[in-house]
Parts: C-alpha cells; sequence; structure tokens
C-alpha cells in the first residue's frame, strides 16, 4: 500500500463520462443527473467534474451535489489560442470557468487547447492530430500565461490537460508545453489514459509522472485496454471509436494495461496533493457505470488507503 500520501490533501473524484459523454452526446442511455451523482457518491467519492447534464443554475447545482456530499473537482475550458479570432473567447470563456469554481469553494481549472483538433471529428484520431508551427505555439504559450496568472491572482490553479487528438498529445509536445511555460503559472494536468494512448507505451504514463511531478496538480486516472488501442491503431479509428470499442476503463480493471501501484508511489514521492479523479469515457449500454464506479473506487483505496 502507497503509504506516503497526504490523506488530508488528497481527494477523490470521478468524471461522468462514464454515465453519458460530453463530446459524444449520442454515447447516452438516458441516465439523468440526479442518478449520475447519486451513484457517483454511493460508489464513494467525494468529488467530481461537470458534465452537460448538470444545472445550469448554481444554487441549485450546490444544492444537489451537498445532498450527496460531493463537491466539484473542476470546470472544464476549452481555449483556441492557435485560431486568431478566437482569442477574447477563450478569454472570456475561462473567466466564467473561474468564477464557477471559485463560488464553488474549489480552485483547480482545468483547460486544453482545441485550436484544429482531431478528437471531436469523424477522422481517424492519430493521424490528423494538428501539429503547431512555431507561431501557434508562441500563441498558445503567451495565452497560457495570461490564464495562469489570471488563475494565480485569484488563488486558483491552472491546470493544461494534454489530450488526444489536440496539438498537445505526445511525450515530446507535454515537455515542450512544460519547458516553454512558467511553472508558477502553468500546472500539469496528468491524463494516465491519454499519454498511454499517445505513445501506445504501458509505461508512459509512469515516465511523465516521475517527470513532471513537481508540475502536476491534478490528475486524470484513466486504464486502456490494449487490444482496443491496437484495433484503434490500425484501423486509423476516430477518436469516438476508439471510445465506441472499448479503449478505456477504470483503474482496477483487470482488462486494462496499466499498472497504476507505480504511478501513484512516484505521485506520493512528489508530495502530490490535490484531486485524483476516475475517468473512463465509456459506452454505458455496454459497461455499466455505477459497476465501473465502484470497481474503481475500490481499487484506489486498496493501494493507497485513501
Amino acid at each position: 500500500m502507497i503509504s506516503n500520501f497526504n490523506k488530508d490533501k488528497v481527494f477523490i473524484g470521478i468524471t461522468p463520462t462514464s454515465w453519458w459523454n460530453d463530446d459524444f452526446l449520442d454515447i447516452d442511455i438516458g441516465i439523468p443527473f440526479e442518478q449520475c451523482v447519486s451513484e457517483m457518491a454511493l460508489a464513494g467519492y467525494e468529488g467530481c467534474s461537470i458534465g452537460h447534464k448538470y444545472p445550469k443554475d448554481i444554487d441549485t447545482l450546490k444544492k444537489e451535489l451537498s445532498r450527496r456530499n460531493l463537491s466539484v473537482s473542476e470546470p472544464w475550458t476549452s481555449t483556441y489560442f492557435t485560431v486568431n479570432e478566437m482569442y477574447e473567447k477563450t478569454i472570456e470563456d475561462f473567466k466564467k470557468s473561474m468564477q464557477l469554481i471559485k463560488t464553488m469553494g474549489g480552485k483547480d481549472v482545468v483547460i486544453a487547447e482545441l485550436g484544429h483538433s482531431a478528437h471531436q471529428r469523424d477522422i481517424a484520431l492519430k493521424a490528423n492530430r494538428p501539429i503547431f508551427n512555431d507561431q501557434q505555439w508562441k500563441s498558445l504559450i503567451d495565452g497560457l500565461h495570461v490564464l495562469g496568472q489570471m488563475a494565480t491572482d485569484e488563488g486558483m490553479n491552472l491546470c493544461y490537460h494534454h489530450h488526444m487528438g489536440t496539438g498537445v498529445q505526445t511525450r515530446e509536445q507535454v515537455d515542450k508545453l512544460m519547458n516553454d511555460t512558467d511553472p508558477n503559472l502553468v500546472h500539469l494536468l496528468f491524463d494516465t489514459g491519454h499519454i498511454t494512448f499517445s505513445e501506445t507505451n504501458e509505461n508512459a504514463a509512469l515516465d511523465l509522472a516521475k517527470a513532471y511531478g513537481n508540475r502536476i496538480k491534478h490528475v486524470h486516472l484513466k486504464n486502456i485496454r490494449r487490444p482496443a488501442m491496437e484495433l484503434s491503431d490500425n484501423n486509423n479509428f476516430s477518436f469516438k471509436e476508439s471510445i465506441l470499442n472499448g479503449i478505456f476503463t477504470v483503474p482496477g480493471d483487470q482488462e486494462g494495461m496499466i499498472d497504476f501501484e507505480p504511478i501513484f508511489q512516484a505521485l506520493a514521492d512528489s508530495g502530490f496533493e490535490g484531486w485524483l479523479i476516475v475517468e473512463a469515457e465509456q459506452d454505458p449500454s455496454k459497461a455499466y457505470p455505477l459497476d465501473y464506479a465502484k470497481m474503481g473506487r475500490e481499487y484506489i483505496k486498496q493501494v493507497t488507503g485513501i
């Protein structure tokens, strides 16, 4: 068991993407918001990210989460710094996310650059990911520093999510982002599944955790089914096709290829504090959400004692 996490400062949450998908709204069997968050609480989680079915009224959202003893772990903001005409929209969207998480009592704001991204389109995921030119990288880095300063001024963490099908997907691209940004302003959201899928390597997540432990402020725990990954790569699947073919699952699933125990150890050794979020975009008609939520939560408890 991993014994050196500060258990008072590490929190376990989950995303609603096991119950429905927020990128592809047709991956949905009709589970309502109330059932989703009730099952999160039943499975033993203390927080969650925000999905598209959540109440837009903040007071209602607070009430529904509070009665289930759930907190908000993060809002998501899509940035478009590599698309010139979308700079102002990016800034305004980020301000709204900061206000939301501040109102909900959290401190992490999650972002990813979706300019020119492939993951929401019906095209081959890896073959069509954008490759940023020097000017696009400069626009992204400059923009992240603006957002990072805004977040820091409010006592919040700007957490950058490396993501499949975007211009910051591969280990090389994550390295560039980390090397070119101010560590006091831009933090890393470490996603075990996205880096494993990107690099097709079961050690990629552990290597990234060890390399940037001091930059990681937020973690998404996502497992990968190797046969589904190989099927996706061999057939040039889109992101949606990969999801529907079962590429993602939760920590603790014996079908997954990632060994999470050394990853938890690396995070603990680096002094990680913050949210560990179970995230597995699955087809709820094939993978019953509550079963997988419980599987992930029980595994984390077993390995970390949290």
